[in-house]
């Protein structure tokens, strides 16, 4: 009988996977790449029974190398390894930290991740742009998104720029940013290199800054960077994130939309949207739009996606006029 060792990492993933069950898997694949996607499919696919004990030691050893991270973020490899050791002993504490450091990483700047935004802002306010951004690329979304907003004006633009256009960065450069930081907080370097920021970096960021701070950088980088601030613009509020809206403003936003693009759009739209899109229409447009979506039979996708965006376009213009609301769950904002 074949056992958990002798499985590589992608046949584990598609055993984890196929354990975890279609809804749960779903919303994994939303967070791989094309490739992964395909490679992982290929191999489910190809997968055609699994012991219930080859199932159970996959599990064990996901929920050992989660556990394993957890530690890491909250105190440090010493930290991970000594409660890793009194849970699973020695050797097994020792493989689990070879493997996720050997293969996962462990991500630079974890110190950051644990320094009040507030204070490290002392720190960088007047450190250079670039190095700002690298620093912001390893912080959570709401942690960057606080930090860049209390930045100078004249510098968020450039920083948000430069997250968004990040691609690699050396190890010997993370290593001279940590030692200006090293006096007053613990170090962790990685040895690889390491791909930190990019648009989808930046725009979880601007999702959570506040709204006049995120107007500020996109205006400025529609002038000093058009292609990039209209990536950025098309990621920051993708068509399903009109659940986002409530009924009133969806109702408003409905009044400006076509009853063509709207048909076009929903069509591969999930039934969350759909319902909340029909709710908002009177009963006899509801019926005419859904009657049309029968009729038209398949639509190009990009010709859907164009629809959408529309939409999406219509949304933003009417947030910026200030007709409508769009609850980000930053917290902060209240509506009188």
């Amino acid at each position: 009988m074949a056992k958990a060792e002798e499985y590589n990492g992608v046949q584990k993933a598609a055993i984890l996977l196929i354990a975890l069950g279609p809804e749960l898997s779903a919303d994994v694949f939303k967070h791989l790449k094309e490739e992964e996607i395909e490679e992982l499919t290929l191999e489910i696919a190809n997968t055609r029974s699994v012991s219930p004990q080859v199932k159970e030691d996959v599990l064990n050893e996901f929920y050992q190398i989660c556990l394993a991270q957890q530690y890491i973020a909250e105190g440090g490899i010493g930290y991970a390894k000594e409660l890793l050791d009194k849970a699973f002993g020695n050797d097994r504490a020792q493989e689990v930290i070879t493997k996720l450091t050997a293969s996962l990483q462990v991500r630079p700047f974890e110190f950051v991740r644990k320094t009040d935004p507030s204070q490290l802002l002392n720190f960088i306010q007047d450190e250079h742009p670039q190095t700002i951004a690298m620093i912001l690329s390893y912080m959570t979304a709401a942690q960057a998104s606080m930090v860049i907003g209390a930045l100078a004006p004249e510098k968020q633009a450039d920083v948000a720029k430069r997250i968004a256009m990040m691609d690699r960065t050396s190890p010997d450069v993370i290593k001279e940013v940590e030692k200006v930081l090293e006096r007053k907080l613990a170090s962790l370097v990685n040895q690889d290199y390491t791909i930190v920021g990019g648009v989808d970096a930046i725009v979880n960021i601007l999702n959570a800054v506040d709204r006049s701070t995120e107007k500020h950088i996109m205006e400025s980088l529609e002038i000093e960077e058009p292609e990039l601030a209209d990536e950025i613009r098309k990621k920051m509020f993708v068509f399903e994130d009109i659940l986002l809206l409530d009924d009133r403003a969806i109702q408003r936003v409905l009044r400006d939309v076509e009853n063509a693009d709207l048909g076009v759009a929903l069509k591969s739209a999930n039934e969350e949207v759909k319902n909340v899109i029909f709710k908002n229409l009177s009963k006899r447009l509801a019926a005419m739009i859904q009657e049309d979506m029968e009729f038209m039979g398949p639509v190009r996708m990009k010709d859907v996606e164009e629809a959408q965006q529309k939409i999406v376009g219509v949304i933003r213009k009417l947030e910026d006029a200030g007709e409508i609301v769009i609850s980000r769950g930053g917290g902060d904002e209240i509506v009188v």
